[in-house]
């Protein structure tokens, strides 16, 4: 029998997950299907529900309903504890484990596709909502000599700093406004929705200058086209840009393997999507 997976949100016509899984599960020969869910603004966990009574057997969440899905499950991974939010769901019997594999992916996919190195490095996060608190603790877990978090709302930033300070390991961990950062940065991580409408955080230019700067968003609007922070980053003077598209595939394999005890090998379906992805957005 086939096993069903699919995508919750809202909206969720633009996701790659079905693409990717199916790629995966090909590569891997693995017999399951892949499908969009989308769910109402407030129906997040009756259509999670009806799903699995379906008889579904795993479920990834985006946008809006991480948070949500955090409540809903019956057990929660260390990443998704710290998060706050779910990204990928399995079920097992009658109960649902909640994990997040957003921040694992990203380190993945600048460490191991990127080639950028995180240990001792000094590291800016940019914002401070769910996605940054999704990230936060696997940046802190490879060991950066500093970690600083900055939000347009500094008291958010200095919130999660605080959060986070129990897994800093001795890496230096502030939070505070875009007015108040100062000093070097070798990485850093834009974590706003700000490129959703083809803005950018407010963070001085100066910053960037030598920098990788890494978006967690990518261009809807195909694989040659730049986010609007990668284009500014890159006019400001940054040593590289990096798009999120990695990081959506990453996390997808980490769910693969969640599901299935198989790892898929993630180049070759990241090859693919830089030579015909038509769209999308943050895992």
């Amino acid at each position: 029998m086939t096993d069903r997976y699919a995508v919750i949100g809202h909206p969720v016509a633009h996701s790659l997950s079905p693409r990717i899984h199916a790629a995966f599960a090909a590569a891997t020969r693995q017999d399951l299907c892949y499908e969009l869910l989308p769910a109402p603004p407030d129906a997040f966990a009756a259509t999670a529900a009806a799903f699995f009574a379906a008889g579904g057997a795993g479920l990834n969440v985006t946008v809006p309903f991480k948070e949500e899905a955090a409540g809903w499950v019956d057990e929660l991974d260390g990443a998704a504890r710290q998060a706050g939010a779910v990204n990928t769901i399995v079920r097992r019997g009658t109960r649902f484990a909640g994990y997040n594999t957003d921040g694992p992916g990203l380190v993945q996919d600048l460490t191991a596709n990127c080639g950028v190195a995180l240990t001792g490095a000094r590291v800016l996060l940019v914002g401070a909502g769910g996605a940054a608190r999704g990230v936060v603790g696997p940046l802190l877990a490879e060991r950066p000599e500093r970690l600083v978090i900055a939000n347009r709302t500094a008291e958010r930033a200095r919130a999660l700093a605080e959060a986070a300070r129990p897994s800093s390991r001795g890496s230096a961990l502030e939070g505070g406004g875009f007015d108040s950062l100062g000093g070097a940065f070798d990485l850093i991580v834009n974590a706003t929705s700000a490129g959703l409408d083809g803005d950018v955080p407010p963070i001085p230019a100066a910053l960037v200058r030598g920098a990788v700067c890494y978006d967690m968003l990518y261009d809807r609007s195909g694989r040659a086209a730049e986010t609007a922070f990668c284009r500014w980053a890159a006019a400001a003077g940054a040593a590289r840009t990096l798009d999120g598209l990695g990081m959506l595939v990453e996390q997808a394999a980490l769910a693969f393997e969640l599901w299935r005890d198989v790892r898929p090998a993630t180049g070759p379906v990241l090859e693919w999507l830089r030579r015909g992805a038509d769209g999308g957005v943050r895992a």
